[in-house]
This record gives structure tokens, C-alpha cells and sequence, in this order.
């Protein structure tokens, strides 16, 4: 049975543990990505081909992938430490650039001569986007590099309460990073979470939690999800296979389904008053549902911390980290709407 999250309970509970925040370490291990956006209006068609002329206006450039996760719980007031590889190229001394601008380590980051640093850009007219186009390297980061950014791992496990692994199948998340990193955590008695990538469900075994889309649970029990049956069979399966805690699958405008080990399931709602833009919504579900759990917050807790974090990106167009401040605003303003 589907219990739904009541959402006129304490809140200030809930605020009291963001409170907590900048108490609490998670570690960021994946790919770093750039998100650069284009900015322009669109008023004609291009006579060479049936295509929109995009006037530019604007570019700006965010930290996105595993270092947009970092700049999450960073402006949550957590306290992040990002882990991962970059080229030995100008994207790449960008992101190291951004990540000092929050006041963050960057000896986690491994430059790699010869790897390009993947940079998304995407071209957005009226606020919608019009294109996206991709400069990246998929090729399986090598033993060599795996074995340093486990030993940096290593030398961290005692300050942090959780990992994050976040997966863009750029290749930095293989078996043996993966396999190295469970050991890892399961020594130290850290929480460790991954945001996921279909392909590699085989990596995640033994994992504590996940948070797929709807879509990628689908693609792990090999069947859409087309209802409340497929969605909550699609969730017990991941959650028996993987053998992890917890598995919480986001519905887009249908909200989260929040599924524990020991049988609770529970529907959180979605909170998002508009949706303008759904990238990096992942990233930021993620850290604050990871951030929650190793402050110390329960699973349903750290959830809804997770969801009404989510609303506030969606509404928004591009990579957008969530603060604090915004956050309780927004927790205050809607549960005493339930009242």
C-alpha cells in the first residue's frame, strides 16, 4: 500500500535540519561537466534551411554533471568536496575556476592531457531551448586514474558522512571505481548514493540508496511504467536487486515515490508551481535527499527536503543550485498552506 506524505506536518522540523547542514560533509565522485547556455530571440526563419536564426544576446557558462551536484550542496550550506577528472584544456581550467569561487577544494579534480572536458551548450530562445550540442570523450577512464581518485577518496573517508556518485556515462564511473568505492564506504560507515545512468545498473549492486527517473526504473526492470502497478513493481524490484535502503524514483509532474527497505512506500507529491526547465533537476534531487541523510534526517524526511528543492529548479530555466534561504522560504510559504 501507497502511503502519501503528509505534508502539514511540523515544518519547522524540516528547517531545523537544513539548519544542520553546514555541519555535514558529502563527497561528489563523477563527471564533471560545463552547461553552457546561449541566450538570444528567434523572430525569422533561415532562408538557407527550414531552421530558426537565433539573435544572440547573452552567453554564460555553470558547473554542471557531478560538479553541478557540488554547487547544490554547497548553496544548501553543506560542506562538498567534488572528486573527478577534467582535460588539460580551458573548459577545464574554467571549472576548476568555479569550484574555487565557492570556496571549495579542487585537489579532487584529476587533469587528463589529451581528454577533452565534456561541455554541454545548449541554445535557448524565449526561454525555450532550441538545441543542444555536446564536446565530450566516453572512453573509460583508465586503471591509472581510477586508482587515484580512489586513494583521494580514501584520504577523505574520515571528514565525510556521504558519497555521491554521479553518472553521466562519461566515463568515469566503471566496475572497478565502483567496486573500489563500495569497500570504501561500507570501512567507514558512509551513506552512499548514486544518481544513475541505465547502462550501468550492473555497477550499482550493494549501493545504500538511487534515485532514478521514471524512466531509467523503467529501463532497469526492462518494462515501462505506464501505471501505479509497473511504477510500484519497477521500484521493489530495484530495491530487492540492488539490495540498497532506498530507492526514490522522480515522476516528473507526478512528483517522487519513495520506496525503504523493510516494505514503505510512500508518494510525495510534486510542489513545482510552474516548470520552466527540468536540467539539472536530477543533480539537485541527489544532493539534498543525500545531504538530508547524512545530517542525520529519516528517508521520508530527506525526500521531501528533496522534492520542494526540486520545485524550485524546475522553475527556472538552466542549471540552477538551490540556497538555503530559498529553500525554508519555500517550505514555510507551502505547508502552511496544509495547515
Amino acid at each position: 500500500m501507497i502511503e502519501e506524505i503528509n505534508f502539514a506536518g511540523d515544518g519547522e522540523s524540516l528547517i531545523r535540519c537544513i539548519d544542520g547542514f553546514p555541519n555535514t560533509t558529502v563527497l561528489v565522485l563523477g563527471d564533471i561537466i560545463l552547461d553552457e547556455y546561449i541566450w538570444g530571440d528567434v523572430s525569422r526563419i533561415s532562408p538557407e534551411a527550414p531552421v530558426p536564426v537565433v539573435d544572440v544576446r547573452q552567453e554564460t557558462t555553470m558547473l554542471g554533471g557531478a560538479a553541478n551536484v557540488v554547487h547544490n550542496i554547497a548553496a544548501l550550506g553543506g560542506r562538498a568536496v567534488l572528486c573527478g577528472i577534467v582535460g588539460n584544456d580551458g573548459t577545464g581550467e574554467e571549472i576548476i575556476r568555479k569550484v574555487r569561487e565557492l570556496d571549495l577544494s579542487t585537489e579532487g579534480i584529476l587533469r587528463v592531457p589529451g581528454r577533452p572536458t565534456t561541455i554541454k551548450t545548449r541554445i535557448v530562445a524565449q526561454s525555450q531551448q532550441v538545441v543542444r550540442f555536446d564536446r565530450e570523450s566516453r572512453i573509460p577512464v583508465g586503471g591509472e586514474h581510477v586508482g587515484r581518485l580512489l586513494a583521494f577518496i580514501e584520504g577523505q573517508k574520515e571528514r565525510i558522512q556521504a558519497v555521491v556518485v554521479s553518472d553521466y556515462d562519461k566515463g568515469v564511473v566503471s566496475a572497478k571505481l565502483m567496486d573500489g568505492l563500495k569497500a570504501l564506504c561500507r570501512s567507514a560507515g558512509v551513506t552512499l548514493g548514486v544518481d544513475p545512468k541505465p547502462s550501468h545498473f550492473q555497477y550499482y549492486s550493494g549501493i545504500d540508496v538511487i534515485t532514478p527517473n521514471h524512466h531509467e526504473a523503467g529501463a532497469f526492470c526492462r518494462r515501462p511504467i505506464v501505471d501505479e502497478e509497473s511504477l510500484v513493481r519497477a521500484g521493489k524490484q530495484m530495491l530487492e536487486k540492488l539490495a540498497c535502503r532506498s530507492v526514490l524514483i522522480t515522476q516528473g509532474k507526478e512528483g517522487m515515490i519513495l520506496f525503504e527497505e523493510g516494505g514503505g512506500i510512500t508518494h510525495i507529491p510534486t510542489v513545482a508551481r510552474k516548470v520552466f526547465d527540468v536540467t539539472g533537476a536530477g543533480d539537485t534531487v541527489i544532493s539534498a535527499f543525500c545531504l538530508g541523510l547524512a545530517a542525520g534526517m529519516d528517508f521520508k524526511s530527506a525526500a521531501t527536503i528533496a522534492n520542494f528543492a526540486a520545485g524550485i529548479v524546475v522553475g527556472e530555466v538552466g542549471t540552477t543550485a538551490v540556497k538555503a534561504h530559498d529553500l525554508k522560504q519555500v517550505i514555510r510559504e507551502r505547508l502552511s498552506k496544509w495547515a
